[in-house]
């Protein structure tokens, strides 16, 4: 059997989800299946050159998993023509230079969201590439996941009828740091290097939006530092400037209203992280990480108000499971399967940088909304 190598730069693999999903769960999880199977019978597989700032990570990294190819230099890294695939998972304020530079070189970029810290900064990345003639993706990791993936095909079945709202619930408790370390970096919490609830949450959600009710329209946001204290991994305190919760509507192409709430303040008395429900004329659904649940119209009970009396319904159980029918594979990793393709083979993808560059203006346009207290129109984007 013919196999086929390709090279796949990666850079940020040191941080926590550069190096589980990414790496671990995605790239190294394809080389150990065998790699992919090409439509002329022969097998495509990733060879993975390691980039970072600290050469011991890197080589801990290595050693740990056999592999042989990092450097702490990007342009060495980038001028390396057996690497096809740039892929970027550094902290967004160091993102936009390095793709650009990757572009530059001829590179087929694919790299975690948000592409950039601005909205221009995102446009121009899509720009760039359309030039140069590099095929682009960003992660887009949430519409791959099982729940959400059983959501979309009852979207595409008809069973909601017309959309009438979608909802979600998002987050956890972060620990401030004092009594206990935090469990996300400290910079997340800090607007001067890239932090922001915003920012991060809501380039998830426009994609989310895109793909299961339509394109966001217009949003009215409010945010809120909760926690002006926080301390970092060295038990320093400092600071939080960025967000930690984010309360938006967001109005949507057909008449639909979505209602999210994003927040690291958050006790979750929920079945799962998050979880989003979708109501409409013929049927509701609520789905979550892994499962989804539904209730059709015909099958809809007929609650009574009366808070005199105790509730004597179960209303959890009156919805019933969509089963999986299918095996789903981890999310990160189907997405670097379909990009893969995508560069061998030219198959279609739709999550390239325009795509992406939506979700840093709906994060640019909401954080404009708390600012001015007001509900902001979004406008259509083009190159």
């Amino acid at each position: 059997m013919t196999t086929r190598h390709i090279g796949v730069v990666m850079n940020g693999v040191t941080g926590r989800m550069g190096y589980n999903q990414h790496l671990v769960r995605s790239i190294l999880a394809i080389r150990e299946q065998g790699g992919l199977e090409l439509k002329d019978g022969s097998r495509l597989v990733p060879e993975p050159v390691l980039v970072g700032r600290s050469e011991q990570k890197l080589a801990d990294i290595a050693a740990r998993h056999g592999l042989t190819a990092w450097t702490t230099d990007l342009d060495n890294a980038l001028s390396d023509s057996s690497a096809e695939i740039y892929f970027d998972a550094q902290t967004t304020q160091a993102r936009e230079k390095a793709v650009l530079k990757a572009i530059a070189a001829g590179k087929h970029v694919y790299c975690e969201k948000p592409t950039s810290d601005s909205f221009a900064g995102a446009l121009e990345l899509a720009r760039a590439a359309r030039e140069a003639g590099v095929k682009n993706g960003a992660v887009m990791d949430k519409i791959y996941l099982p729940g959400l993936r059983k959501l979309k095909r009852l979207v595409d079945g008809g069973f909601f009828g017309r959309i009438l709202t979608v909802r979600c619930e998002f987050g956890y408790w972060v620990y401030e740091g004092d009594w206990q370390p935090a469990q996300r970096p400290s910079w997340n919490y800090r607007a001067e290097d890239g932090g922001g609830i915003v920012l991060d949450m809501f380039s998830h959600w426009n994609y989310v939006l895109e793909h299961l009710a339509g394109r966001v329209e217009a949003v009215t946001n409010r945010s809120f530092v909760h926690h002006p204290r926080r301390w970092d991994e060295n038990g320093q305190p400092y600071e939080a400037t960025a967000e930690d919760a984010a309360y938006a509507i967001f109005e949507l192409a057909g008449g639909a209203v979505a209602q999210f709430n994003s927040s690291w303040t958050v006790r979750v008395y929920r079945d799962e992280l998050v979880e989003f429900q979708v109501d409409g004329t013929e049927g509701s659904a609520v789905a979550g990480l892994r499962n989804c649940r539904i209730q059709h119209r015909g099958a809809t009970p007929k609650p009574v108000w009366n808070p005199d009396l105790p509730a004597t319904e179960r209303f959890r159980d009156q919805w019933l499971d969509v089963p999986d029918n299918q095996v789903f594979d981890n999310g990160f990793k189907t997405q670097w399967e379909e990009f893969l393709l995508h560069v061998a083979e030219d198959t279609p993808y739709q999550h390239d940088f325009l795509a992406a560059s939506r979700g840093v203006q709906l994060a640019e346009l909401g954080i404009q909304s708390n600012a001015e207290g007001r509900r902001v129109v979004v406008p259509e984007v083009s190159l």
